[in-house]
């Protein structure tokens, strides 16, 4: 099999429905980190989304990848791991660290699996211009030969049932995050969205404001809001600072500026504070506004990671009816979807 360096994964579109129609495959989106596993002969490599190479974080995979029968292949899916709870990505993102001895440790304690989704080559048989549908054939064959009695490898399940597709926006249990569907009649498109799209579970929290950060752009000849701050109550009455929404219409951030600034104070978070010690961290990520915590926003949100919103959030809605102290952290912890897009 040729060498493969730097291959372009297929994307895919944010949509806000499931597409319809009889060209349509419909699988999970699972909550992991993308990997295209390449194994050519003896080598095997881990390609992440951003072409990195991630062998030497996820080693238990690689070995795994090894022993299976299969001379050379290449497997398109997803690095996931589980654990007593679920499915966590926060376990993903403390494989990625510098010290090898770390890496080991946690490899044996908290074990990835591999969750196939597309195969694109089969010893010599590139399959990158075949349609999906019989891509899909040709790896449950390589799946039922391979990967049966495998600790590590998985076959993702796919539908072409619209109904069966709705389930999975239901909840995110089972590991996953939303759907994704891809069109049966393309080939493999690397680096293009024409032929998958992605739907999204959202859910949404009330969360009390603690404060804001300025954005770039002034309107006229004053600052304005750039982004609100945003905090949940744990049970022994701290605020904690959980995330932030950036998503503030044009016309609103005059009028959130006055409000806010009307109400600035010396503190606000009472437990974890925005601009802690990170390796992102910088001087103006650390620059912010506490304000008074009175006013209560509900803010659309699709992941948490750690007790806090892994993106930015949208804001739904006010909440002027609601109470501080009623926005509590074990918000984060329901399960419960409302069928929003991704």
């Amino acid at each position: 099999m040729p060498r493969v360096s730097n291959m372009e994964l297929m994307e895919a579109e944010s949509v806000a429905e499931l597409p319809r129609g009889t060209q349509w495959q419909y699988e999970p989106k699972w909550d992991g980190f993308r990997c295209l596993l390449i194994r050519d002969g003896t080598r095997v490599s881990m390609q992440s989304k951003g072409d990195r190479d991630l062998v030497r974080y996820f080693p238990e995979i690689a070995s795994a990848a090894s022993a299976l029968s299969a001379g050379s292949f290449i497997l398109d899916g997803e690095l996931i791991i589980e654990l007593e709870g679920g499915y966590s990505f926060d376990a993903l993102l403390q494989r990625i660290h510098p010290a090898a001895s770390r890496v080991k440790r946690l490899a044996g304690e908290t074990p990835a699996s591999f969750m196939a989704f597309d195969l694109l080559r089969s010893e010599d048989r590139d399959l990158t211009a075949l349609p999906l549908d019989e891509r899909r054939s040709a790896l449950e064959q390589f799946a039922r030969r391979y990967f049966r009695g495998s600790r590590v490898f998985a076959l993702s399940p796919a539908s072409r049932s619209l109904a069966g597709a709705k389930k999975w926006l239901q909840s995110v249990q089972e590991g996953h995050d939303g759907v994704v569907a891809k069109r049966l009649d393309l080939a493999y498109r690397g680096g293009a969205r024409d032929g998958m799209q992605k739907i999204k579970l959202m859910r949404s929290a009330d969360c009390v404001v603690g404060g804001f950060r300025y954005g770039e752009k002034k309107q006229g000849r004053r600052k304005v809001i750039g982004s609100l701050l945003l905090g949940l109550y744990d049970d022994s009455g701290l605020l904690h600072h959980v995330g932030f929404t950036s998503a503030i219409k044009t016309a609103d951030r005059p009028g959130l500026t006055e409000t806010f600034e009307a109400i600035a104070s010396d503190s606000s978070f009472t437990g974890k504070t925005p601009g802690g010690p990170s390796r992102w961290s910088t001087k103006r990520s650390a620059e912010w506004q506490p304000v008074r915590p009175i006013h209560v926003v509900e803010v659309s949100y699709d992941h948490v990671t750690g007790g806090r919103f892994r993106h930015g959030t949208k804001i739904v809605r006010w909440r002027p009816d609601k109470k501080p102290s009623q926005c509590r952290m074990d918000q984060l912890a329901q399960k419960s979807a409302n069928g929003g897009g991704r």
